[in-house]
């Protein structure tokens, strides 16, 4: 939304994450953002540009076309380490598609620093629609969603969940092949 501020939280397997942004047209948006590694104990905190590539509208879907880009500082001060603040970044695409029955994702992101931690990224997601709400009307989706991170202790994550917004809100829960819960949260406004 042109003019609009959205807060993301996400906490999945990996990481929690806060994105802040403001969107000034319909093209892009900028904002901080916060991610907590949790397993790999470090943390980044930076300035996020999201930029919209390509969005095309037929009469029954939509499909988006994204660059992601961040700068900001790597910190980690935890057991394994001396306490280390490093300048980071990273870039990744993401694409969506979805129409009022199937939706489908793919996203990657590419991270570097120093000495912390390196590493690449890649999400998809697949998911259908138990019913077609009217507009207003609360939407499900029943999603999985395959993660994949080579340098990672668990290479491949698979996470069942369901998805439900109304308005501006957005709401995603679910639960991995290892356990861990998925909780995230969207609000525009």
């Amino acid at each position: 939304y042109p003019g609009g501020w959205t807060i993301m939280q996400m906490n999945d397997f990996n990481k929690h994450s806060v994105h802040l942004h403001f969107s000034p047209s319909v093209n892009y948006s900028i904002g901080y953002r916060s991610e907590i590694w949790r397993n790999k104990e470090w943390q980044f905190h930076g300035i996020q540009f999201n930029y919209l590539i390509k969005r095309i509208n037929t009469r029954k879907s939509q499909a988006n076309f994204y660059l992601k880009n961040a700068v900001g500082l790597a910190y980690s001060d935890y057991k394994n380490f001396q306490s280390k603040i490093e300048p980071n970044l990273f870039s990744g695409i993401s694409f969506d598609w979805e129409d009022r029955r199937y939706f489908t994702s793919y996203e990657n992101k590419v991270n570097h620093n120093t000495s912390i931690d390196k590493f690449f990224l890649q999400k998809a997601r697949v998911g259908i629609t138990p019913y077609i709400g009217k507009y207003g009307d609360l939407h499900t989706w029943i999603m999985l969603q395959v993660e994949h991170m080579p340098q990672g202790r668990n290479k491949m994550i698979y996470t069942p969940m369901i998805r439900m917004f109304k308005g501006d809100f957005l709401f995603e829960t679910g639960l991995s092949n290892y356990g861990n819960l998925m909780f995230n949260f969207i609000k525009r406004f």
